[in-house]
């Protein structure tokens, strides 16, 4: 925060931090969203991420305010989520697929729902029927889904079903070897 005197009428002016940093230790947006680049793009450890940004910037920044930054953007971007669930819903073929991963020692599934330029991802507990029921995209989905041979996807009859190319590869090379 810079306080100045102005040379000509000698009055003593100080800065006003922006709006989107509101106090006198505050990290900018580049650093907030490196953090959360690390963290939900490139899923960094906690730790890692820690360490990393403490490597580049020589500030630690405690894990609950890299946390913090995910939360922020998570509330910020609840009203493109539903839009891009509405989208999604509209499309004439979506492709799905879940992938796991470890939250504090416990077995978690990104849900990913795709099309027309739209990648929406959603975290659960659950990797079946409950997680589509509960995410509710795929019970409301009337187009055709492109997917694995996983047979919760075929228990949807409300939509028409594809298999995706690089499943179907990955399988046969399986039966090959």
């Amino acid at each position: 925060m810079e306080i100045k005197q102005c040379p000509s009428c000698e009055r003593v002016i100080k800065g006003k931090f922006p709006v989107d940093m509101p106090g006198p230790l505050q990290y900018g947006l580049g650093v907030q969203a490196f953090i959360i680049n690390l963290l939900a793009c490139q899923m960094v450890a906690l730790k890692r991420a820690q360490a990393l940004v403490y490597s580049i910037i020589d500030v630690v920044i405690a894990e609950a305010t890299m946390l913090q930054f995910i939360l922020r953007l998570h509330a910020a971007l609840e009203n493109w989520e539903v839009r891009a669930t509405e989208k999604l819903l509209l499309e004439a073929v979506m492709h799905v697929d879940e992938t796991s991963l470890r939250v504090d020692k416990t077995n978690y599934w990104i849900h990913v729902h795709s099309a027309g330029g739209i990648a929406l991802k959603k975290l659960h507990r659950k990797r079946g029927i409950k997680a589509m029921e509960e995410n509710d995209i795929i019970p409301r989905y009337m187009g055709k889904l492109i997917h694995d041979c996983w047979a919760s996807y075929f228990s949807y009859s409300n939509c028409g079903h594809g298999l995706c190319g690089s499943h179907l590869l990955r399988e046969l090379t399986f039966v090959v070897v």
